[in-house]
């Protein structure tokens, strides 16, 4: 009775050290918003310890130049961070497809289903995997645009053809706004960039909107712009470019696109969107007023490219981790006194209908503009297997069309290369 009783005595002194332990877990987040400012994700984590004091969070920002190289670095030596923020491209397409990631179906209750659903957001298959397993717990996504400048369009006579209200034109009105800005002395109108995979968005919604083609189909296992309407889109900008409507440049990216917008080179931009409204704003020239536009598409109703982000988690091995991180991605998304500043710190819109408008009324109510693009988001087709290798072999094609090469058998050797036909 007294070995009983003393071994009681033990277990009950070690529950306050048991409840006490503290939990480390490592964040990594590519710049996405201000998710790469310091300042506003300790102040995250901070609200998140005032609820999980035993939970430890600390965070490495990333880039695009050498992120990935981090993480490949660090799965190959086993020091892979609990949590990463990124999107499905890398963390459903990539590392979780390889393996490397744990699947969050158990976070994705009905409810939270529901939610996103509602938002119109198509958004679950993107974040699932081909064996049904889920790398993704979406945070915000964006439809990604284009931009013209409005008193360019105003001074050529061409705002006839702009829909201001749904910012919508069909290819027939682009193509009649085009000449005339040409006709009043533009030169060049836009910039189809092709130096790199440099903001290839904004190049493939306009190769693929023109005749409405899909870039690729909607099983996620094929690209698609060998179809007749992606062709006749491709040769459309060839003409165009052909015709001195437009210019091709094979020696710029989409950011030098967007500096010649802001400087007043260019009064068309492909490549644009909520984020880069607010980063570029400083750099407009005087007099230049930037209107956000659709892509435009030959029945007026276009389909946009989208960003999606959100967390996933490496599979480290440790259940406690495990369970620490899914506290904290789930706080970040779910909370209903966080989420929606979470959200806001990217400065794109939440994937969740209850969350409602976050901008109005806020220091960056512009961003509230681009709200009338969400419903025309399309498919999130990054995940279609091949996805790095496909960037490469856009802008090469789009190299190859715009030195001459015949539009149909430049295709036909891109869908080749990309397809592993």
């Amino acid at each position: 009775m007294k070995k009983l009783f003393a071994l009681l005595l033990c277990v009950l002194m070690l529950v306050p050290v048991l409840a006490m332990a503290e939990t480390e877990i490592t964040l990594w987040t590519y710049p996405i918003g201000n998710w790469t400012n310091a300042e506003t994700v300790d102040a995250i984590i901070a609200r998140f310890n005032a609820k999980y004091p035993d939970i430890k969070v600390s965070v490495q920002y990333l880039d695009y130049q050498s992120g990935d190289d981090q993480v490949t670095t660090a799965i190959e030596a086993g020091t892979t961070p609990d949590i990463i923020m990124e999107g499905p491209e890398r963390l459903v397409a990539n590392w979780g497809a390889a393996g490397k990631m744990l699947d969050l179906s158990d976070l994705w209750t009905e409810e939270v289903t529901a939610d996103i659903a509602a938002a119109g957001a198509t958004l679950k298959a993107t974040c699932t995997s081909a064996d049904g397993s889920i790398y993704l717990y979406p945070l915000c996504m964006t439809t990604h645009c284009m931009v013209i400048d409005k008193a360019a369009f105003e001074a050529a006579g061409a705002m006839e053809f702009v829909n201001e209200e749904t910012r919508t034109w069909t290819t027939e009105q682009f193509e009649n706004a085009l000449k005339k800005l040409v006709e009043a002395g533009y030169d060049p109108t836009g910039i189809v960039y092709c130096g790199g995979q440099g903001g290839d968005q904004g190049t493939r919604a306009l190769a693929y909107n023109l005749y409405s083609a899909r870039f690729a189909n909607a099983e996620h296992t094929a690209y698609t712009m060998d179809s007749e309407a992606g062709i006749k889109g491709l040769q459309q900008l060839a003409d165009w470019v052909n015709a001195g409507l437009l210019t091709a440049d094979p020696g710029i990216v989409a950011g030098d696109a967007i500096a010649m917008f802001c400087n007043g080179t260019a009064p068309i931009c492909f490549c644009w969107n909520a984020s880069a409204a607010v980063s570029n704003k400083a750099s407009l020239a005087d007099g230049i007023v930037p209107l956000a536009m659709a892509f435009p598409s030959d029945d007026g109703v276009p389909v946009l490219d989208g960003g999606l982000w959100g967390f996933g988690l490496f599979n480290n091995g440790s259940d406690e981790k495990v369970a620490a991180a899914k506290e904290f991605i789930k706080f970040v998304c779910d909370d209903p006194e966080q989420a929606a500043d979470s959200v806001y710190a990217t400065g794109f819109f939440p994937v969740r209908a209850s969350l409602g408008d976050i901008y109005t009324g806020t220091e960056k109510a512009a961003n509230a503009e681009f709200s009338v693009f969400m419903p025309y988001l399309g498919d999130l087709y990054t995940v279609t297997p091949g996805w790095a290798a496909q960037r490469t072999e856009w802008w090469n094609l789009l190299q190859r069309i715009f030195a001459g090469g015949d539009v149909a058998a430049e295709v036909a050797v891109y869908s080749a290369n990309v397809n592993g036909k």
